[in-house]
């Protein structure tokens, strides 16, 4: 067959790179978006943080505009972030967080107490480097000397590692360097302090009838031991007293691990009317800097041209502008999105806002928002993805406020997260030695008129971390 050249036409869509760095702000919490304004203000030389000056109360934000910046005497307007959200008497305080020593170092710091070699600490050290965050050690030991034979040039054998081991399992806190749950159990109760017949039982059960423990078959194991049930429940009561986690007894270094949460919106509650602001405290304001901007003018002359030797300086500066001025214009955007749809959001739950009272959230997809703010679907998802509004009743993350709808008997629809109420009110009332299956509080629910099948009553019994009835079982 002879090659030929053929035209043809089709049509393509493509995001342009202005399109997409608004999507990537769009999906920024108020932290992050805070970083990445920095961030641009040290790449794009031309722009520049708005020094904080107090502005009247009444003022609205600064329209930003994107004309051509050649030929204009005035300055381009800054991107005013702060809208009104703060009074003039705020003022923001440093918070000095003085962070303390991590659990590996406060462990290297136990071993050099200890009376090892040089080569022995150098082993415990890197043991203790492979302790995971949760305090056990994951990876097996033949792991582990191959990583040393490899990186340290040390030959040690798995027997030799099993032995250093043991060193690090009795440093503080109790139970690390465990390497599985029924071993950090069992280190947290040493046999020289089963100083009760409490303790004496309850190691008793971890170390020979662990599977049937964890699988919560007390019956079998009340008869197996041998026990009174007063006897078997006070052992288990101590269990239940060890950690499984024991890297988070240590709580020197703890602050790294401590959630940390800034509102992306403030709602406000004065006599019942809801007033919503967009949380921009932190968030620099930007413009573009004045003196480029006049070097630009020195450079092109009134009859608009250029010297030779200086286009490749005017080009870059103009990249610059450019690049600063869509910055701008997408912070802008971004604030106008979210404003327009959490206002939608406010609205459409106006009763659940007034007194946080979830029996009153609506059934609401983001297909609802997306319609009422005329916006696409994807849009609205990346909005309330990873974001919070501050309440007079706490802080909520948006996610948790969109629901599935349910259908009573009588055909209303209620939102999924009435159903959920429901279950943990029944699951914290029922018999603890008789836990309700999915199966009774499907009946339960279909009697009270909700139409639910039990693999959804499963569902949502996960979503709530309750575990099956099975593993809620006492005695």
């Amino acid at each position: 067959m002879a090659n030929r050249l053929q035209q043809t036409i089709a049509l393509q869509t493509k995001i342009s790179p202005q399109q997409i760095q608004m999507i990537k702000l769009l999906e920024l919490p108020a932290m992050q978006l805070e970083e990445r304004i920095k961030r641009e203000i040290e790449e794009n030389i031309v722009l520049e943080e708005e020094p904080d000056t107090q502005s009247d109360g009444g003022d609205e934000p600064t329209k930003i505009s994107v004309d051509e910046y050649i030929g204009r005497e005035d300055d381009t307007p800054s991107y005013k972030a702060r809208v009104n959200n703060f009074s003039k008497d705020d003022k923001q305080r440093p918070v000095y967080i003085s962070e303390g020593r991590s659990l590996g170092e406060s462990l290297i710091e136990q071993l050099s107490f200890r009376s090892l070699s040089d080569e022995e600490l150098t082993i415990a050290a890197y043991i203790v480097g492979s302790i995971d965050d949760d305090g056990y050690l994951r990876r097996d030991l033949g792991s582990l000397s191959d990583d040393l034979a490899f990186t340290r040039g040390m030959d040690v054998s798995v027997e030799e590692l099993e032995r250093i081991l043991h060193i690090v399992h009795e440093l503080e806190p109790a139970g690390i360097g465990a390497r599985t749950l029924q071993e950090c159990l069992l280190l947290q109760m040493p046999e020289r302090n089963l100083d009760s017949k409490t303790k004496r039982l309850a190691h008793k059960i971890i170390s020979s009838h662990f599977e049937a423990f964890s699988k919560k078959h007390y019956e079998r194991l009340i008869a197996r031991l041998g026990c009174s049930e007063e006897d078997f429940k006070e052992a288990i009561d101590y269990i239940r007293s060890l950690s499984p986690k024991p890297g988070n007894l240590y709580t020197e270094g703890g602050i790294d691990t401590t959630p940390y949460i800034t509102p992306d919106f403030l709602l406000d509650n004065s006599d019942g009317e809801l007033r919503l602001m967009l949380n921009s405290q932190g968030i620099p304001e930007v413009r573009i800097s004045r003196r480029y901007k006049e070097m630009m003018r020195d450079l092109v002359g009134p009859d608009g041209n250029i010297k030779a030797e200086d286009k490749e300086a005017v080009q870059f500066v103009k990249s610059k502008i450019d690049s600063a001025k869509w910055f701008i214009s997408a912070i802008k955007q971004r604030h106008d999105t979210l404003m327009r749809t959490m206002q939608t959001i406010l609205d459409f739950q106006r009763e659940y806002f007034q007194d946080g009272d979830k029996s009153k959230l609506k059934p609401m997809i983001l297909k609802d928002i997306a319609d009422r703010t005329e916006l696409d679907v994807s849009t609205i998802s990346r909005v309330v993805n990873s974001k919070y509004i501050q309440t007079h009743f706490g802080i909520i993350l948006l996610k948790s406020l969109f629901s599935e709808a349910m259908l009573t008997s009588s055909g209303e629809e209620v939102s999924s997260h009435e159903i959920k109420t429901i279950l943990s009110e029944y699951i914290d009332n029922e018999d603890k030695r008789h836990p309700l299956t999915d199966e009774n509080l499907m009946d339960i629910l279909n009697e009270r008129g909700y139409r639910i099948a039990r693999r959804t009553v499963a569902k949502y019994r996960e979503m709530l971390d309750i575990p099956v009835a099975r593993m809620r079982k006492q005695i």
